[in-house]
């Protein structure tokens, strides 16, 4: 299914990946691909999960594709994505000589790349980008057995986007931060699956102290690490005051 929120139109296909287009049809995605939801190839480690239905995409109409770290780099998912116009924009930290995937180095994307840095900001065509430190607390719950972060400081970012005249928030893949309450958002695109990222209550907190017009919950579901409630969700969100749309098949 698809959202729609102020003047933009959102889908959420799976994991973390995101398309924003607004009225006048600039394109943004974010963090493309993985695990098969730009393929077609996804399946439910529990049968029923809520969850986009997987598709054989390849749209090639982006204007602007945001990366956030690691994890969420894939070649391929950009190239689905990507245009001959499109601007590339990835964090820093990304390092595909870290990656033990099959990935195109970021220099090799035969598209106009753009690096940003942990607190930077920069403009591509009609959209405002602010990246925003995305990290799990080294004394916080999502960590590894050894006490290790999964995601530790300086690892990835968030995003904060203005397009089409709405604010729209993806923090990536983090704990609930302090810095994150001071934000203005219009839409917000929380992680619920926890175990690697803020969990379904730790965001119905967070969209409290935000106070979004709407809030759309992605990377859920997708595989048996990250099954959350979505249901739960909305219910403890609404609670609150806040509006929630379940962007699922």
């Amino acid at each position: 299914m698809t959202v729609q929120h102020d003047e933009l139109t959102v889908e959420w296909f799976g994991y973390a990946t995101v398309r924003l287009e607004t009225e006048d049809g600039f394109v943004a995605y974010i963090d493309p691909g993985r695990y098969g939801v730009l393929t077609g190839d996804w399946e439910p480690d529990t049968p029923g999960v809520g969850h986009p239905k997987p598709v054989d995409y390849r749209a090639e109409d982006g204007d602007v594709v945001f990366v956030t770290h690691n994890h969420h780099y894939d070649s391929d998912g950009v190239e689905r994505v990507a245009g001959d116009d499109t601007t590339v924009v990835v964090y820093d930290g990304v390092d595909t000589e870290e990656i033990d995937r099959d990935v195109k180095p970021v220099d090799d994307l035969p598209y106009e790349t753009r690096r940003i840095g942990e607190e930077d900001h920069l403009t591509v065509g009609g959209c405002e980008a602010w990246s925003l430190p995305a990290y799990n607390e080294s004394d916080g719950p999502h960590t590894r057995a050894n006490g290790e972060p999964y995601h530790p400081k300086g690892f990835g970012v968030g995003f904060l986007l203005s397009l089409g005249g709405t604010t729209v928030f993806w923090p990536g893949d983090s704990d609930a931060l302090s810095g994150h309450r001071e934000l203005e958002v219009s839409l917000f695109l929380p992680p619920i699956g926890g175990s690697f990222t803020m969990d379904r209550r730790e965001s119905a907190e967070l969209a409290a102290a935000l106070s979004p017009d709407l809030v759309v919950p992605i990377h859920y579901n997708t595989l048996s690490a990250l099954e959350a409630d979505s249901e739960a969700f909305r219910e403890d969100a609404e609670s609150r005051g806040i509006a929630v749309v379940l962007d699922e098949e």
